[in-house]
């Protein structure tokens, strides 16, 4: 059975680095938390691969957080592991590496075999359908754009509705309409900072601070409340 926690963001307004979703990790976890947590490090492009893994071990107080780039053998660290955790920053630049180091299928095949998966931002990107609902700039280009598909819908992280003062580009809800003009058959979910997704099996729960919205082409933009569980 599946089981992913997919997180907006590592931050909400000001409580500082996951320190809004930190209970939501632990009661995510469960008794896996006292067990090695294998973390994948590579969309954070301006941190290495040390102080990215030191970052989260010191906001999680968990010394059981081991990072991918200390294995040889990264397809058996995934194999082997029981929880999955992969952090945010830049999408296009995660993506890539995963398939460079062929770890797409791996995850995937973990995850379906019941390890447990979390992510926050790009992390929580790359498990939908594809990474195209990314906010990101397009730094490198992965082999695809199809993703982990833990959840079988596009994810939008970071959702932020209308326009800022001053800003004469498109909204949130016109990029994602342009998305859906193209690609008319998909759905997406787009999730405010503050919001994740709680996946057990084939159902999803909204959890956080705030309602979620899910666009698809030529419908009303449907609002889902704090709590709410759908079928995936």
């Amino acid at each position: 059975m599946k089981n992913a926690l997919l997180i907006s963001a590592s931050s909400y307004q000001d409580t500082g680095y996951l320190r809004h979703c930190k209970n939501w990790i632990k009661d995510f976890l469960g008794e896996s938390g006292k067990e090695e947590i294998l973390f994948i490090p590579y969309a954070g492009v301006r941190r290495t691969n040390d102080e990215y893994e030191q970052k989260v071990i010191d906001r999680l107080k968990n010394k059981n957080i081991k990072s991918i780039h200390h294995y040889e053998d990264k397809i058996s660290a995934i194999k082997n592991a029981s929880s999955i955790a992969v952090g945010g920053g830049n999408t296009f630049m995660l993506l890539y590496t995963l398939y460079k180091l062929n770890l797409i299928e791996p995850i995937k095949e973990a995850v379906a075999n019941g390890a447990k998966y979390f992510g926050w931002s790009a992390g929580a990107n790359i498990a939908g359908k594809t990474m195209m609902t990314t906010n990101d700039m397009p730094i490198i280009m992965p082999k695809s754009f199809e993703s982990l598909n833990i959840f079988p819908y596009q994810i939008n992280p970071h959702f932020i509705s209308g326009k800022l003062a001053g800003h004469n580009g498109e909204s949130r809800e016109e990029r994602l309409e342009e998305f859906l003009i193209a690609n008319p058959n998909d759905t997406i979910y787009a999730l405010p900072e503050g919001t994740a997704l709680l996946i057990e099996g084939s159902e999803a729960q909204v959890i956080g601070h705030s309602e979620i919205l899910k666009f698809e082409y030529q419908k009303e933009i449907e609002k889902i409340e704090v709590g709410t569980k759908f079928k995936i």
